[in-house]
């Protein structure tokens, strides 16, 4: 905190000193926020953080590593998680219990194949990624491509394989890549075997994959996890209740709108939130919040339970965080005719209303795109969306069933993360004292 202190201070005086601010004022201000944000110096201190050590970042990194979470105050609302339950129950009384289930085309492999494919790519789906269609093709074109063995020996031709060694991060991918090929040769079995290894516990594997720096951070291996479960993969296993949601920037979305998590100010930008002190601590939050949601959901409807609270996850990422919540729905006005019209793509060009009284080829222009839930008309929007289409016609939702929980918190964003190491990170971000320059490079 002192640091802090000593930086209000400095800008406290710099401007009792420029009443009428000049550039020779801005300039000494801009220097001292520089200094203070992004300037690292000898006399710092170090952290240890992901097995590493860093020089801090600067001074203001020192003091968000030590008070971020006081800052931000993140936390769970019992109401509004009891609030979001009842809704959840909701949908799955309306859809009998298929809103929580997703079963994908598993194009015909069987369950050891199924198995192999996922476990050895599934660390590679980030910055792009492949569908399992794409990689079950390639399984079945030359299923030595997915040896363990060939892996660890040749990473890069594995990455080429499955088309992402040209993707962005490839330093990442090889280590990902090496590291997972690695980790079940330690095992000496095959990936669907591996659960044996574990006496069939998945929260167990899922802890193990996480600690083998191989790409499977709580996300990734949440995920994985749950697929194999629900796909039938595996059965008979153990501690599936304990598979969070996988949190990413939709579930955090959707839990900061309906105001399961609460935090004491918006939360800050990432060119704030040095070494993504914020987005960890948010992504917990988030995990314990979806958590606490199943676990009330389950009290007071005993009789419509869910496995594990992994399994909202289909629902509140796939149809409300990707589909429903957000800027969907375009407001049209006629070029010509005046008519105003809502409508479910901002690529109609036509006025609907002229086309339906049989008047063609009038021209009609987007003059706002706002989310469903703040227009009367949303349902022009959410029947629309593949997940609404997809519905048998009695289980048709037509408004976001958290509609009247997120009120006031409709435009709450979650927060973004930079990778720490690599070309994007805030380790090539570092500026030197006295020497200038650094920065991110996106």
């Amino acid at each position: 905190m002192r640091e802090f202190v000593t930086f209000c201070n400095s800008i406290k005086e710099l401007i009792e000193s420029y009443p009428q601010m000049d550039i020779d004022g801005a300039r000494k201000i801009i220097s001292i926020i520089n200094e203070y944000l992004y300037t690292t110096h000898a006399q710092i201190g170090t952290i240890e953080e992901f097995g590493m050590t860093f020089d801090f970042f600067s001074d203001f990194h020192k003091f968000w590593h030590d008070n971020h979470k006081e800052i931000i105050g993140c936390t769970i609302d019992e109401v509004n998680c009891e609030k979001v339950a009842d809704s959840l129950h909701g949908v799955y009384f309306t859809r009998n219990g298929n809103a929580f289930k997703s079963v994908w085309d598993t194009c015909g492999l069987t369950n050891e194949q199924i198995c192999r494919v996922r476990f050895l790519t599934a660390n590679q789906d980030f910055r792009g990624s492949r569908n399992f269609s794409d990689l079950a093709r390639v399984f079945e074109s030359d299923n030595s491509i997915f040896d363990e063995n060939n892996i660890k020996e040749e990473p890069l031709d594995f990455l080429k394989a499955i088309e992402v060694g040209t993707l962005s991060q490839n330093d990442k991918r090889i280590n990902y890549a090496k590291n997972i090929s690695g980790f079940l040769l330690a095992h000496d079995c095959s990936p669907y075997e591996i659960i044996d290894k574990y006496n069939r516990n998945v929260y167990s594997l899922r802890n193990a994959m996480i600690a083998c720096n191989a790409g499977y951070g709580n996300k990734k291996a949440d995920m994985f996890i749950r697929d194999m479960v629900v796909l039938g993969i595996w059965t008979n296993v153990t501690g599936f209740e304990n598979i969070n949601v996988a949190s990413d920037i939709n579930t955090i979305k959707v839990a900061l709108r309906t105001g399961i998590i609460k935090t004491e100010i918006p939360l800050v930008s990432s060119f704030l939130d040095i070494f993504c002190y914020q987005y960890s601590y948010i992504d917990d939050m988030n995990a314990k919040a979806w958590r606490r949601v199943w676990e009330i959901w389950n009290n007071k409807y005993p009789n419509d339970q869910i496995a594990s609270p992994c399994l909202l996850d289909y629902f509140v990422y796939n149809v409300v965080g990707r589909q429903f919540c957000k800027e969907s729905l375009s407001i049209f006005q006629g070029d010509n005719c005046g008519h105003i019209f809502r409508w479910h793509s901002a690529q109609n060009r036509t006025c609907q209303i002229c086309h339906a009284q049989g008047i063609k080829r009038q021209h009609a222009s987007v003059i706002k795109k706002v989310m469903p839930c703040c227009d009367n008309e949303g349902d022009v929007s959410i029947l629309m969306t593949d997940y609404v289409k997809s519905l048998p016609e009695n289980q048709k939702i037509r408004k976001c069933p958290f509609i009247d929980i997120c009120a006031d918190k409709k435009y709450m964003m979650p927060p973004k993360s930079i990778s720490i190491l690599g070309q994007t990170g805030w380790q090539s971000a570092y500026s030197i004292k006295g020497q200038g320059g650094g920065g991110l490079m996106a």
